[in-house]
């Protein structure tokens, strides 16, 4: 099983044969589905499969399978070959596109759509002596952290004086925000959330360090029982700035095309600048699919059609061009950004800004 989704897209991303155009199967199965998708899926491949090729298929449709029973309700991405015991999964919050397909590596660009779509971030919440920390990926809740102390609420008569009894206090809530924070370092989420009501949360917000406290992308006063309100308002705010997130992206691109800037568009340049490690952020056209070849000896990528690579005369595989964009992308730990502007489909469905000319 894997969690961290991000990594599992860049180790993936390197998984290929050489040898073979037809040696990796992906499956991506929501729950609830008929099975018998699947079912329909093998018997075409199996139509179209000859010799080692249809042996290595079969048997690692028998590996994906039992995967599936060990993860029966939920939503799946499973990528496996027998012929390389080779066998990657990950679970899904969402539901997905059920897809089942057969090439020379694994199929990445619904996960990495996904890794787009729904940013992994942490939520705080807190008062001045109890906090929940939440790690949310997929928008699913992946775990939850619990830190409490006794802190002296009131201060009685005739025993310490005021101002000593605010000092002991103020002194076990600092103790006490220090254990967050020490629980907040070991985490790598690149956005938090700050919740809770009252003014405690500020004053924890106080004493975080400088890299914490830059990233922190939105404070929200709010119950310490309202939980569910708090995921559900989080998840939207998330989402909406993913959204201003894409915007912008693409508005930064137009910018430096006009200006002959660190940016490249069309399926040959911007496949040419992933391949040498140019690209930043690759913007890529939602839904659109362009069919090419790929010979894995040379990693020649182009588009049309071609039985051999005209460059070393190895078979070549036929591909999703901006699959393999994708895979060139992710390899050389390029951001990744999916979009409907029409801006991107007129500059030739994909685009990216870059590092370095």
């Amino acid at each position: 099983m894997v969690e961290d989704l991000n990594e599992f897209i860049k180790e993936l991303s390197r998984v290929y044969d050489p040898d073979s155009e037809d040696t990796y199967v992906t499956l991506y199965f929501s729950k609830g589905t008929d099975k018998k998708f699947i079912d329909h899926r093998i018997k075409a491949c199996n139509s179209v499969l000859k010799g080692e090729e249809q042996k290595n298929f079969n048997a690692t449709m028998d590996d994906i399978k039992n995967i599936l029973k060990k993860n029966i309700g939920n939503n799946i991405a499973v990528f496996a070959s027998h012929k390389h015991n080779f066998q990657k999964y990950i679970s899904l919050t969402t539901p997905v596109e059920n897809l089942l397909i057969v090439d020379s590596s694994p199929y990445l660009r619904p996960l990495a759509r996904l890794l787009d779509e729904w940013e992994s971030f942490t939520l705080v919440l807190i008062n001045s002596n109890y906090a929940k920390i939440f790690s949310i990926s997929l928008g699913r809740v992946d775990n939850i952290k619990k830190l409490s102390k006794d802190i002296m609420n009131k201060h009685k008569k005739g025993g310490w004086s005021q101002a000593r009894f605010n000092r002991l206090r103020k002194g076990a809530i600092h103790t006490f925000f220090s254990e967050v924070v020490e629980e907040l370092e070991k985490r790598s989420d690149k956005q938090i959330i700050i919740a809770g009501p009252g003014t405690s949360k500020n004053q924890f917000i106080d004493m975080l360090p400088k890299n914490l406290r830059n990233k922190i992308i939105d404070v929200i006063d709010i119950d310490m029982d309202d939980e569910d309100k708090l995921i559900k308002n989080s998840l939207h705010l998330i989402s909406e700035k993913e959204k201003r997130t894409s915007y912008e992206i693409v508005q930064h691109l137009k910018e430096e095309i006009l200006k002959d800037g660190l940016a490249v568009y069309g399926v040959k340049d911007t496949i040419d600048a992933a391949k040498n490690g140019q690209i930043e952020i690759l913007i890529i056209q939602k839904n659109y699919k362009l069919p090419g070849w790929i010979c894995e000896n040379c990693q020649i990528v182009e588009t049309g059609f071609k039985k051999h690579c005209p460059y070393c005369g190895k078979k070549t595989s036929q591909v999703d061009m901006l699959e393999e964009i994708i895979e060139f992308a992710e390899r050389t730990d390029a951001e990744v950004e999916f979009t409907d502007d029409e801006e991107i489909a007129n500059l030739g469905h994909v685009a990216g800004l870059l590092r370095f000319k």
